[in-house]
C-alpha cells in the first residue's frame, strides 16, 4: 500500500494498492508493473545462477534455492533446469525433491509439505490471464494460490492450475492436468485429473523401511 500525501499539510489523504498488493492479496493486477518486472528480474538472475551451476556444487545450489524461495525444509533438492516468477512465494518442506524442468509459477502462495516428490516437467500455475482480450492486451490476470499437502508424489508432466489444493499421501498419475482440488490418500490422473481408487494397505508390498537422516541433508554438503 502506498500512501499519497498532500504536501502543503503531509497528511495522508488516501491509500493506493501497488499491483503488488493486488496479487498478493487475490485481486486483478497489470504484471507489467514496474515493480513486479523488477522482482521477477531478481528472482531470474538466481535462477539463471542456479542453472548454471554444476550439480556437484551441492552446498552452492542449495544456497541459491534458499535465498530463492521463502522457505526451505531440511534436506530439500532441485534439479536444473527449474524455472519460478518470484521464489518468494514457494514454501517447501522436508525432503522436497524436484525433477527437471520444473516451473512453478509462483504469483500467488505456493506451500508444499513434507516429503513431496515432483516429476520431470512439471508445472505449477497460479496466474489467470483475464478472459477478455482488451483486459488481457493491458496485462491484467489474477493469481490463485496451490496447495500439495505431505507425502504427494506428482508423477512426470504434471500440470497444476491456479487454487488447486492436493491432500496429504496422494498420487498423480503422469501427464495429468489438475483443475479442481485432489483429496487425501487417492490414486488421481487424467486430464482433466479425476480420483480413479483410494490408496489401501493392499498397496503395501512389504518393502524395509529407513529412518531419514536429517544430519546428512543435501544443504549441508
Amino acid at each position: 500500500m502506498r500512501v499519497i500525501f498532500d504536501q502543503r499539510t503531509n497528511k495522508g489523504m488516501k491509500r493506493v494498492k501497488t499491483e503488488k498488493h493486488k496479487m498478493l492479496n487475490q485481486e486483478y493486477y497489470i504484471c507489467w508493473d514496474e515493480e513486479l518486472t523488477a522482482e521477477r528480474e531478481k528472482a531470474k538472475d538466481l535462477v539463471y545462477d542456479f542453472n548454471s551451476r554444476k550439480p556437484s556444487e551441492r552446498m552452492e545450489r542449495n544456497q541459491i534455492i534458499q535465498k530463492l524461495f521463502h522457505s526451505v525444509g531440511e534436506n530439500a533438492w532441485v534439479e536444473s533446469p527449474f524455472n519460478c516468477d518470484y521464489g518468494y512465494n514457494i514454501t517447501v518442506g522436508d525432503n522436497f525433491y524436484a525433477n527437471t524442468n520444473c516451473t512453478i509459477l509462483d504469483c500467488a502462495k505456493v506451500t508444499i509439505g513434507d516429503n513431496v516428490l515432483i516429476g520431470p516437467n512439471v508445472s505449477l500455475y497460479t496466474p489467470n490471464h483475464a478472459m477478455d482480450a482488451a483486459e488481457r492486451k493491458a496485462g491484467y490476470e489474477r493469481s490463485l494460490p496451490i496447495t500439495i499437502g505431505d507425502n504427494v508424489w506428482l508423477g512426470g508432466s504434471v500440470t497444476i492450475v491456479p487454487g488447486v489444493t492436493i491432500g496429504d499421501n496422494t498420487i498423480i498419475g503422469a501427464g495429468s492436468v489438475v483443475t479442481k482440488d485432489i483429496p487425501a490418500d487417492v490414486i488421481a490422473a487424467g486430464v482433466p485429473c479425476k480420483v480413479i481408487r483410494p490408496i489401501t494397505e493392499k498397496d503395501t508390498v512389504g518393502l524395509e523401511i529407513h529412518a531419514v537422516d536429517n544430519d546428512k541433508n543435501l544443504t549441508a554438503k
